[in-house]
């Protein structure tokens, strides 16, 4: 049975490798002074890079850097104590996760690790158009903080336009029979998928047998 193991990663070279893969499939390059402020943990298939995650327990925090004044200003948001507050970055998932038992394995993963950070915020950010993280997102029951262009652009390569929103720690938890929800959807459509695949496959072969 496949089972996905997690790890931190503080090799250099293992860094690298892990941040050039979440530039390939996200498109964007995170700066190295963030990054060391980072816990990267890697997810690992038969030993083999499959996806991974970034924890950073400490201000600045990237997505912070995208809001603009005017909504720092006003926004009850920031009149909490950022030192209260965690962020998730640095997330990316390799086609090799495609079964919803490994998908949910990594999500519950992160969960875990969130919750045993002990921060009473998360901040969670995300390209505007990527639906499938918005759609994850919205599982966390988040608070939206800002939606646009990117306020400052910290690199050049950033995304066009950025969702930002917070959750809480005992959010992610009271929510979890909303993940659970989900992952018994996905495997009924594995298995609606599956059961489609296996009689065309047999329709197929019963066409070309000999009478």
């Amino acid at each position: 049975m496949e089972k996905v193991d997690f790890r931190t990663i503080s090799d250099t070279d293992e860094i690298d490798i892990f941040l050039e893969t979440f530039k390939r499939h996200v498109g964007i390059k995170l700066p190295a002074d963030y990054v060391s402020n980072s816990r990267i943990v890697g997810a690992f298939l038969h030993e083999k890079l499959v996806g991974g995650y970034m924890l950073v327990t400490s201000p600045p925090f990237r997505s912070m850097l995208f809001v603009p004044d005017s909504i720092k200003n006003w926004h009850s948001f920031f009149r909490n104590d950022s030192f209260d507050m965690m962020e998730v970055n640095g997330v990316w998932i390799s086609p090799a996760l495609k079964s919803a038992k490994l998908q949910f394995s990594f999500w519950t993963h992160i969960l875990r690790d969130v919750f045993f950070c002990k921060k009473k915020y998360i901040l969670l950010m995300r390209d505007a158009r990527n639906k499938n993280v918005d759609h994850i997102h919205k599982l966390t029951n988040p608070v939206q903080i800002y939606t646009g262009r990117p306020w400052l652009t910290a690199d050049h390569l950033s995304h066009n336009e950025v969702n930002i929103c917070f959750t809480t720690r005992w959010k992610l938890i009271l929510g979890f029979h909303r993940y659970w929800q989900e992952y018994r959807q996905r495997k009924v459509r594995e298995r609606r998928w599956f059961d489609e695949v296996s009689y065309r496959r047999l329709e197929r072969s019963d066409h070309h047998t000999p009478s």
